[in-house]
C-alpha cells in the first residue's frame, strides 16, 4: 500500500480494500505469459473476471486476441464515451526470478508490466460497474501484442473505434525511474517513433589472403555504420531529438577465418518525433548506404519500415488527466512536463485516431525491476493507485451530476 495523505478519495479506498485480489489475479497473469496475438489465456482470464465485475457487454476477439468491456453509468444524458486502453501481451525472454509466480513458461516472460496493465484496468471495470457514478459509457480495451505487433492498429483495423465510438482514450505504463505514487504526462509527445531498416550489401567473395580479387562487403559494411553515425550529429537540429542505431550485423561463416563473404546485413533502429525528421532520415539513409558501397565496389540497398508512429498526447487531454492525477495523489506528485522517452508504443494508433493521453505511473526500480529485465517483476503496490487513475478519469471526464 502507498503512504500518501492525499490518497485519501473514495475510488482509491475502495479499490485498496481489493488490493489481494488485485494481487492475486496480476501475479497468475506473470505466471502464464502469452506473445502478442496469442494471449488466449490471457483474454479469457480477463472476459471471464469482466462478467463477475458485472460490466454491461463484453467482447472478445477484436484484433485477433483483444476484449472490450462496456460500462454504462448511471446516466447517459451526456452522449459520451471514454476509451480506457491496457496492453496485455508478455515478452519472449526467460525469466530469472525465483518467486513463487515467476513465469511458467520457459522464454516467455511478463517483463514489461502489462500484467500489471491488465490488472489495474480490470480493477477499474469493477469499481465503474458496482458505482456507475458518471453520466455516459466507459469503454475499456485490453489489448494484444503492443511488443512489435501493432495490436493497437490491428483492433482499430477491425473496427474498434466504429462498433465502440469514444470521445477520447487514455492509457498508462508502469515507470521503474519514477517513485511509487508519482505519475507522469507531457502535453506533447511521450514516446518516440520506431523504424526498422535492413541494410543488404552485395559484395564479391572470396579468399582473404587476396582481398583484391574481391569486394569486401564486411568492409564496405563498417563505412556504414560509421558513415550513419552521421545522421543525427550533422542533420538533426539540435533542438530536435533522433536516433539511429545499427544493432546487427550478420556476415560470412564464424568457422571460415579465411573467407570474404559475396554479402552482409545490418539491422538497426530509428527513433523520431517529429514526422519531417523521420522522413528526412529515411532518405539522407537511404542515399549513404547506396553512394557508401558505390565507392567501395559494391551495392547496396535499403528496406525501410516505419512500424510504430511517434506517441503524441493532445494537450488537452495531458492537462486533463493531470489535474486527475493530482486530484488522487497530490500536485507535488505529478509531473506535467515529464521528459519523452526514446522508446515506442503502438498506444500511439489510438491517438492517431482519437484525442487522449499517455501517461506514467512510477512503479520504482529497486530489486532490477527495470522495463524488459530478465528479473523484472510489477509492483504490486500501484495496483489500487493505477485502478484509481484510470477509474477517475472516467468520472471527471463525464460527472453525474454537475461540479461546484
Amino acid at each position: 500500500m502507498l503512504a500518501n495523505e492525499a490518497l485519501r478519495s473514495g475510488v482509491y479506498q475502495r479499490l485498496a480494500a481489493w488490493h489481494g485480489e488485485l494481487t492475486a489475479f496480476r501475479r497468475d497473469l506473470h505466471a502464464h505469459p502469452e506473445l502478442g496475438f496469442e494471449e488466449k489465456r490471457t483474454a479469457e482470464r480477463v472476459t471471464e473476471a469482466l462478467r463477475v465485475c458485472g460490466v454491461d457487454e463484453v467482447h472478445s476477439g477484436i484484433g485477433k486476441t483483444g476484449v472490450v468491456a462496456v460500462i454504462r453509468g448511471a446516466k447517459a444524458k451526456s452522449g459520451r464515451a471514454i476509451g480506457l486502453r491496457a496492453d496485455m501481451d508478455a515478452l519472449p525472454m526467460r525469466e530469472e526470478n525465483d518467486f513463487s509466480w515467476r513465469s511458467s513458461k520457459p522464454g516467455l516472460m511478463h517483463g514489461c508490466g502489462h500484467d500489471g496493465h491488465t490488472a489495474m484496468l480490470v480493477g477499474a471495470a469493477r469499481y465503474l460497474a458496482q458505482t456507475r457514478d458518471f453520466d455516459g459509457t466507459a469503454v475499456l480495451i485490453f489489448q494484444p501484442g503492443e511488443e512489435g505487433y501493432a495490436g493497437a492498429k490491428a483492433m482499430i483495423d477491425d473496427g474498434l473505434f466504429e462498433r465502440f465510438p469514444i470521445d477520447a482514450v487514455y492509457a498508462m505504463h508502469n515507470w521503474p525511474s519514477l517513485a511509487p505514487g508519482m505519475i507522469g504526462v507531457n502535453p506533447g509527445a511521450m514516446m518516440a517513433s520506431a523504424d526498422r531498416f535492413e541494410i543488404t550489401i552485395q559484395g564479391r567473395g572470396g579468399h582473404a589472403a587476396h582481398p583484391y580479387l574481391t569486394i569486401d562487403p564486411v568492409l564496405v559494411a563498417g563505412h556504414i555504420i560509421t558513415a550513419a553515425q552521421s545522421l543525427v550529429s550533422r542533420n538533426v537540429n539540435p533542438l530536435d531529438s533522433a536516433v539511429v542505431s545499427l544493432c546487427a550485423m550478420q556476415a560470412g561463416d564464424l568457422g571460415a577465418f579465411s573467407v570474404i563473404p559475396r554479402q552482409a546485413q545490418l539491422i538497426g533502429t530509428a527513433r523520431t518525433f517529429k514526422r519531417e525528421v523521420q522522413d528526412m532520415i529515411e532518405e539522407r539513409l537511404g542515399r549513404l548506404v547506396e553512394s557508401v558501397a558505390l565507392g567501395l565496389g559494391a551495392t547496396a540497398r535499403l528496406d525501410y519500415r516505419r512500424m510504430y508512429p511517434a506517441t503524441i498526447n493532445t494537450p488537452r487531454e495531458a492537462q486533463f488527466a493531470g489535474d486527475v492525477a493530482a486530484s488522487l495523489v497530490g500536485e507535488d506528485k505529478v509531473i506535467r512536463d515529464l521528459i519523452p522517452s526514446m522508446g515506442a508504443e503502438d498506444f500511439s494508433f489510438m491517438l492517431q485516431s482519437k484525442p487522449g493521453a499517455y501517461l506514467r505511473i512510477g512503479q520504482g526500480g529497486e530489486g532490477g525491476c527495470f522495463l524488459h529485465s530478465s528479473r523484472y517483476d510489477f509492483n504490486d503496490d500501484i495496483l489500487p493507485l493505477g485502478a484509481a487513475l484510470m477509474s477517475s478519469l472516467v468520472e471527471r471526464a463525464m460527472p453525474a451530476a454537475p461540479r461546484r
